[in-house]
């Protein structure tokens, strides 16, 4: 045999043969997680850590834990880089929940637009929420932006109740801000609509485990969990359209 093919069949036999112990090594990990934690027995991906000797387990759909070799430990938590300061699960976590922006259902929102409205910002935020507010606050300050605002009634059934009479106000951006940015009361005399845009919606945010409000999600698809200051805003937008 020519001592080309020779190199290259001899390459390909040690990538079967790579291939073939991660299968092995893979097959052991979940047979021992799965019969130790039978509630972990859904995994949907297993692969190694960027810290040697340790494997990320993936379950349902985004959430990460951590592995042996052979499944004897496992550790819930964030793997931390020490060097460049990154929160390497937390990063792993953004990508697999990452959301494409043009497919949202825009038709369960309702939009604040300030100046030109170039850019874009989805939110989802619960009427009682106290972050929110903040955020709410910060956001005023923010131009030349397009605010698609996805009403996220998690916090109880006053929280519904109060989107619901946001959702069938007139001017639903008007009465949201009043409320959220000046305190002022939301009318309790309007009249009821269809509301089961906010069913949606709570479904859509499950969905996307959105488990707080408010959370932000920009045209990339990134998305933000808690509320942030006006410059943190400006830059994410910068971001997420560069």
């Amino acid at each position: 045999m020519h001592t080309t093919h020779l190199h290259r069949f001899s390459l390909a036999i040690a990538a079967l043969a790579i291939a073939g112990a991660c299968f092995a090594q893979e097959a052991v990990i979940r047979k021992n997680i799965t019969q130790r934690y039978p509630e972990l027995k859904a995994i949907d991906e297993v692969s190694k850590a960027p810290l040697p000797g340790l494997y990320e387990l993936r379950v349902n759909g985004s959430e990460i834990y951590y592995t042996d070799a052979q499944g004897d430990f496992l550790v819930v938590g964030s793997l931390y880089d020490t060097k460049q300061k990154r929160n390497l699960t937390e990063e792993r976590v953004d990508k697999l929940t990452a959301v494409k922006f043009d497919a949202l259902p825009f038709k369960d929102s309702f939009t604040i637009v300030r100046g030109n409205g170039e850019r874009k910002l989805v939110v989802f935020e619960d009427p009682n929420c106290g972050y929110c507010k903040r955020f709410e606050r910060d956001l005023q300050t923010i131009n030349n932006v397009t605010v698609y605002m996805f009403l996220y009634p998690i916090l109880g059934p006053d929280s519904n109740k109060k989107s619901e009479a946001i959702w069938c106000a007139k001017d639903r951006g008007q009465v949201w801000q009043d409320w959220m940015v000046r305190e002022q009361a939301i009318p309790s005399t309007v009249p009821m609509c269809d509301t089961n845009a906010l069913k949606r919606n709570v479904e859509l945010g499950k969905s996307f485990k959105i488990n707080g409000t408010p959370t932000l999600i920009f045209v990339d698809g990134s998305r933000v969990p808690g509320a942030i200051d006006a410059k943190q805003i400006e830059k994410r937008l910068a971001d997420a359209k560069s």
